[in-house]
């Protein structure tokens, strides 16, 4: 698969995780670990149902330790804490807080071996952060309208788990796609034993929540990572940096045309932050700057 194609795989996974947080609220009042349980059990079957018919993919589980633990700690503790947030905070808001993982990604990224933090990343997470503090205090300047809730810190947790699980798991570039199954069955067994432990069981009651709960498992949960995985591996990782960030206004977008939330100008102006601080720290991944050698051989 060339690369420009394997790119446009990796944007796939970005269009689907829109729908993490409209999916999560129409899957109703199922508890957050069970609710996890369900989805990355059904996340995993998407890829585990072709090992019989690929011997190969099984043995591409054989990694070393550290690969699990970056991969399970990341899934896990991410999506537990989303669903927390999205089920104890207003889910717009939740949602945008939580969506601030791609401007962290470029922050924390810049810190790895021949990058550097420049002013315009840090304009950009000001920007950012600014519009986080828009959409929770629906533009006042003191006070939420419906108060501080924990959802909002849990999403806002939920950014920097998954901006560190992202840039860490550069050092995994060879790992195959096939781990991902792996990632998946795994967090959902670790989410089953919290949720016995932690949590009375609540089943979907409309056939809407158990279509939310299985199209959220088997493409948000599923084949948006399996294509996530693929994408930043085999594509153009610098473009699909500067993609990610068209997720969280497709996710408020979703959340409003389907009846989930209201419509606030707060709303806009977050997202308009948001976006403005991302597409500022990726300047240097939107437009990069010929070396200086190459410029002169232009020239000549």
């Amino acid at each position: 698969m060339s690369r420009p194609l394997s790119t446009f795989v990796g944007f796939i996974a970005i269009l689907t995780w829109s729908f993490l947080a409209l999916l999560s609220t129409a899957a109703g009042p199922v508890p957050p670990f069970q609710l996890a349980a369900m989805t990355f059990f059904l996340g995993g079957l998407v890829g585990a149902l072709s090992w019989p018919f690929r011997p190969g993919a099984v043995k591409a589980l054989r990694q070393p330790w550290r690969v699990w633990a970056l991969g399970v700690a990341g899934l896990c503790i991410y999506h537990c804490a989303y669903f927390f947030a999205i089920q104890s905070a207003p889910p717009v808001e939740a949602s945008l807080i939580a969506y601030l993982w791609p401007l962290l990604i470029v922050v924390f990224a810049s810190f790895l071996p021949g990058e550097r933090l420049r002013l315009h990343h840090i304009a950009g997470v000001v920007l950012g952060l600014a519009g986080a503090v828009a959409i929770v205090t629906r533009g006042g300047a003191i006070g939420l309208a419906g108060g501080l809730m924990p959802g909002h810190l849990i999403a806002l947790f939920c950014a920097f788990v998954w901006s560190g699980y992202s840039v860490l798991s550069r050092r995994f570039g060879a790992v195959p796609v096939d781990v991902v199954a792996g990632y998946c069955l795994i967090t959902a067994a670790v989410a089953f034993l919290l949720h016995l432990g932690l949590e009375e069981t609540v089943w979907p009651a409309t056939p809407v929540q158990w279509t939310a709960i299985a199209v959220l498992g088997a493409i948000p949960l599923g084949a948006g990572f399996y294509a996530w995985d693929w994408g930043c591996k085999h594509g153009d990782i610098m473009v699909l940096g500067a993609l990610s960030y068209a997720a969280p206004l497709l996710s408020v977008v979703a959340l409003l045309a389907f009846g989930y939330a209201t419509f606030h100008w707060s709303v806009a102006l977050a997202c308009g932050l948001i976006v403005a601080g991302a597409l500022i720290s990726a300047k240097d991944m939107l437009f990069p700057r010929k070396a200086a050698g190459q410029l002169r051989s232009d020239i000549a």
